[in-house]
Formats: C-alpha cells, sequence, structure tokens
C-alpha cells in the first residue's frame, strides 16, 4: 500500500482543496441552485410557489429525508427541455472541476421528469452533452448513472429502463434512491437482474435512514457494487467484516447527513470509525444545492468536525478513485496525480 507524504496539519484545510478527487454520490437534480431554478422558471414560462430565491433558499429545513424529497421534486418542475438538463448538468461539472474532482459518476432521476411528459431521450441526451462538453473543455471525466425511484413500483422502473435502453451508449449504470423507509431493495430484485445482464453496473442507496439488513439485501439481492451512504453499516459487525474484506465502497455525504438529522452534528459523524474499521469509505455531496455545499465544502466540514488527518484525506481520495467504475489506466494516472499534490505540500 502505498504510504502518502506527510503533510503538516497546518494545510490540510489547502490540502483537501487541491487534491484530486472522484464524486461517487452526486443527485444532478439535487445540484440545481434556486437561482438557476428561477432562471429556467422564467425561461420555460412556470410559476414556483416561492416568491424569491431567498424564500426558496429559506425553505430548505429538513427533518428528514421525505422533507427534503418533498421539495426536491418541487424545484425538477422547471426542467423541461434538453437546454434545461444541460445547463444545470454544466453548472455543476464546473463547480466540481474548480473542487478538483477529476470524476464526477452522476445519478440521474428520469422518472421524476417522465412522468411530467419530459421524454428521456430529452433527459438523457441534454446531461450527456454536457458530459462530453465538460470533458472537453475541463479534462473532467464524468458518466451518468440512471436511478429508480424506489417509492414507485418496480414495474415502473422495468418500464423506465426500457424507455432509457435506445440511449444505452450514454449511461454506465443504474442507481436506486428515493424514500428509503419501507422500500427495501428486495423490492427491485428482477429489474436489477435485468441490470446485471446487460452489462449495466449496479448501486442502491441503502443504510441512510434504513437498518444494516438493507445493506445486506443490497449486496445479496441487488448485487450491487457500491453503497449509497451505508453509514449505518456500524451497527453491524458482520457487515462491517464483509464490506473491509470485500473492499465493497460506501458514498458518504457527511453534510446530507447532518442537514437530514442522520446525526446530530458532523463531530458525531462516523466517516473516521467507517476508516479506521477498515471500509472502503468516500465523501461526496448528495444534493448539495439543498445540503450547504459541495464535495469540498463536505471535506472541510467533516474535517474540521471530526479531527480526522492529511492521512486519512490520502485514504479517502484513493479509495474514491479506486470505487469509480473509470478506466484502470485513469485511476492509476489520478493516483500519480495525488501524489503529487501531497508531495508539493509536504515540502512546505
Amino acid at each position: 500500500m502505498l504510504v502518502p507524504p506527510p503533510v503538516d496539519a497546518a494545510h490540510l484545510p489547502a490540502l483537501l482543496q487541491a487534491m484530486p478527487k472522484a464524486e461517487l454520490h452526486i443527485h444532478i437534480e439535487g445540484s440545481l441552485e434556486p437561482e438557476l431554478i428561477f432562471e429556467l422558471a422564467e425561461r420555460n414560462g412556470v410559476r414556483l410557489p416561492y416568491a424569491s430565491v431567498e424564500a426558496l433558499r429559506s425553505a430548505y429545513a429538513f427533518s428528514d429525508l421525505q422533507s427534503f424529497l418533498d421539495i426536491y421534486y418541487a424545484g425538477a418542475s422547471v426542467l423541461l427541455h434538453e437546454q434545461d438538463f444541460y445547463d444545470m448538468a454544466r453548472a455543476y461539472l464546473a463547480r466540481a472541476a474548480g473542487d478538483n474532482v477529476v470524476r464526477a459518476e452522476i445519478f440521474f432521476d428520469p422518472q421524476t421528469h417522465t412522468a411530467r411528459g419530459v421524454s428521456m431521450q430529452t433527459v438523457i441526451q441534454g446531461l450527456h452533452r454536457a458530459c462530453v462538453d465538460a470533458q472537453r473543455e475541463s479534462g473532467i471525466s464524468a458518466a451518468l448513472i440512471l436511478c429508480f425511484l424506489r417509492h414507485l413500483s418496480e414495474e415502473e422502473a422495468f418500464a423506465t429502463l426500457e424507455q432509457a435502453l435506445p440511449l444505452r451508449d450514454q449511461f454506465i449504470g443504474v442507481g436506486l434512491d428515493s424514500s428509503e423507509l419501507g422500500h427495501p431493495p428486495e423490492k427491485f430484485e428482477r429489474v436489477f437482474a435485468r441490470c446485471r445482464e446487460l452489462g449495466l453496473h449496479r448501486v442502491a442507496h441503502a443504510g441512510e435512514e434504513g437498518p444494516p439488513a438493507y445493506i445486506w439485501s443490497a449486496l445479496d439481492v441487488l448485487h450491487a457494487e457500491r453503497i449509497d451512504h451505508g453509514v449505518q453499516a456500524l451497527k453491524d459487525e458482520a457487515l462491517v467484516a464483509r464490506l473491509a474484506s470485500e473492499r465493497v465502497p460506501l458514498t458518504v455525504c457527511p453534510l446530507s447527513n447532518q442537514k437530514l438529522c442522520v446525526f446530530p452534528d458532523l463531530a458525531r459523524h462516523n466517516l473516521r470509525q467507517l476508516l479506521d474499521a477498515g471500509l472502503c469509505a468516500t465523501v461526496n455531496s448528495d444534493d448539495p444545492a439543498y445540503f450547504g455545499g459541495y464535495i469540498n465544502d463536505n471535506f472541510l466540514q467533516v474535517f474540521a468536525a471530526t479531527g480526522m488527518t492529511p492521512a486519512h484525506a490520502w485514504q479517502l481520495a484513493r479509495n474514491s478513485f479506486q470505487a469509480s467504475f473509470a478506466p484502470e489506466a485513469d485511476k492509476r494516472a489520478w493516483e500519480v496525480r495525488l501524489k503529487s499534490v501531497f508531495s508539493d505540500f509536504s515540502g512546505r
């Protein structure tokens, strides 16, 4: 295992911002800032139930996952045309590149849009075009992951998959998101089996508000390659042992966990414990427009609150590369870049 060059803790905030990293848990609809919501609403003639950007932002006071989802879906109502999806994704990718994200694997929720009469082609082509343009212009590697809404039926998920398959070359995998409690992974066993047959990567939200049993099911029933969130895993010693031995990645979202009251505050977040238990945890922003920060904000705030060290930063960055679905050559190149950044800070 590579050992990071030593870095003085005084340089930790600057290091966290400068180091390359992959973001593996970002809902693109959750990057839709109030300013862009109002801009798109005006462009598309959509009436919003808020008088101003400030009024909308002040509504971002969530007590749990469901209270967030209610306003999240309302915000998505302004997305109607391919250019809307393009503009939303380009705005996120510009922020991500500024945070030294070298790889972004972006979740999108087509059912949120097709239910409003927006075509699958409009959604995927707008997002994909943004990914292609961002890679050409800033070098960021970006790919799309289609998520099924778990509060809807498996039959609806199958229909969504069939609608998306003509555009199969524009997304790399499928995920499972939305309301976790009451919607166990088993509900989607057959559609995930079909996705596995098709060679699609598979990830699933589990163990955010739901119990460790949902993580077991995501692994054994859905054959998920990554667990999104997974912070409840520490409640099950056997599960922790399995996640560690199999190097199953967890895409942890600290500010989201705080905002949705999964943890009362960041000081009591268990990210450090996950790493110390040998788990392949990563840091991500989830729905940054709603939860108070993009990926570097998550790094800075959770490190300040928990006292993690430059060695933890190195571990989290390497984990993010290894957990990504990017080509192995790219992963090696990003690790070389990571070592170079650490070496630079080591000499200060």
